[in-house]
């Protein structure tokens, strides 16, 4: 089984480790300079280094469809700049996965492959996907729904160890981002990350430096830079996060379902 997969953050990357570890083969679109903040955990950062690994998982970045095809066939997932997804054109896949989590459709169609799943806000099961996922961290998530849309964006992250909106990082300013610590780093209460346009991105609660963007790329004021983890532990940077795997079994049970439907 081919599937295509729109993003290729964190929350793209634990859905492709488990259907990966399934046997399905993988390819993966993202930004032609990505801004995904758990860089140490998101296969987008194949795009930008040329490869990467995550959890031991190899991809790596494809220049065209073919090639991406070509990696697939020897066990590599592959990762393509084609945000559009142009490539489901070409390769024909068994399934596509929007997880973009852009909290909107941005462009996926339930007649784009045999199988579409969403993730996410923004998605109807049974209009412009098969099956869409949860992603509200609570009782519901990683659930599979075959009817009905996700619960929609409170535009708040969710609560880990007692902080939920504190735990974000966001420009302060429009202008390059200059990172001055690196993920992985424990750091303290007003603490500076990093630097936009001369303009301090502090931290208001100490923690684990979970997720920061790479220097050069360009931001705007509010933009999401940074993810401080309360918890303090330095392996959770380096593996796939809870939500993200209870998403990414979400997606497979899905695929399963409609593979026996279909079948």
């Amino acid at each position: 089984m081919l599937v295509v997969i729109r993003g290729a953050g964190d929350i793209a990357t634990g859905i492709a480790l488990r259907l990966y570890r399934a046997g399905i083969r993988l390819v993966l679109t993202d930004l032609p300079q990505p801004t995904s903040i758990r860089r140490t955990v998101c296969f987008s950062e194949a795009i930008r280094l040329g490869e990467t690994v995550v959890e031991g998982v190899h991809a790596r970045r494809a220049d065209s469809a073919a090639e991406a095809a070509a990696l697939t066939e020897q066990g590599i997932i592959a990762v393509l700049a084609d945000p559009a997804a142009g490539c489901v054109q070409e390769l024909h896949p068994d399934a596509l996965v929007d997880a973009i989590l852009a909290k909107k459709n941005l462009g996926t169609h339930i007649t784009d492959a045999p199988i579409v799943i969403a993730v996410g806000p923004g998605f109807t099961a049974g209009v412009d996907c098969h099956a869409a996922v949860e992603t509200m961290r609570g009782h519901t998530l990683g659930r599979v729904l075959y009817t009905g849309s996700p619960l929609p964006n409170t535009g708040v992250p969710g609560v880990i160890d007692g902080h939920a909106a504190e735990r974000v990082l966001r420009a302060p300013a429009d202008g390059l981002f200059e990172p001055c610590r690196e993920i992985g780093d424990l750091v303290e209460t007003g603490d500076t990350i990093a630097y936009v346009a001369g303009k301090p991105m502090k931290t208001t609660i100490a923690g684990c430096l979970r997720g920061l963007l790479q220097a050069g790329v360009s931001v705007h004021e509010g933009m999401k830079s940074g993810d401080v983890d309360p918890r303090g532990k330095r392996e959770n940077c380096d593996t796939a996060s809870d939500k993200a795997l209870a998403v990414g079994g979400g997606v497979l049970e899905a695929l399963l379902h409609f593979s026996n439907v279909f079948h």
